[in-house]
């Protein structure tokens, strides 16, 4: 954890993680801080890629796109090299690309309307990378808890 990070800094990054739409005078209110310097922190979070960016959840179910597969993929990209990866990343469909340990190379989050788009997606997009060498599909039946927040420390 960076070090420089103080009690308040830490409040911020838990009230913003879970409502990044918060005021700043509402945070000021329960920081007991005026607004000017709790702004100031903001900048000097964001300043420093403490806050890489603000996002919206969406829930994807209301844009039809009910099928989540994460796919194991095997590549011949030699170690240190991520050409395979950088390729996945460019993909919309993909949302999340992780180089891995083990027997494959990376682990791809995906989500497409259904089965059928899904095969269209690695046959159209996938199959076009070069260095793919094989794929393992898993379909996800139930999400029961997806999210990105972090635990952010007590000081």
């Amino acid at each position: 954890m960076d070090s420089d990070l103080d009690k308040i800094d830490l409040h911020i990054l838990q009230r913003m993680q879970s409502n990044a739409r918060i005021s700043n005078v509402d945070l000021a209110r329960e920081l007991e801080m005026a607004p000017s310097a709790v702004l100031e922190r903001v900048k000097k979070l964001e300043q420093r890629n403490v806050i890489t960016h603000y996002t919206t959840n969406i829930n994807p179910i209301l844009l039809d796109q009910k099928l989540l597969a994460f796919i194991f993929i095997k590549a011949t990209d030699g170690l240190g090299c991520s050409t395979t990866g950088q390729a996945l990343a460019k993909i919309p469909e993909v949302q999340e690309v992780h180089h891995v340990a083990g027997e494959d190379c990376y682990l791809v989050k995906v989500r497409t309307n259904d089965s059928a788009s899904l095969v269209t997606l690695m046959r159209n997009k996938f199959s076009k990378i070069p260095n793919i060498v094989s794929t393992k599909t898993t379909i996800v039946l139930e999400t029961v808890k997806e999210e990105q927040k972090l635990v952010i420390p007590k000081k």
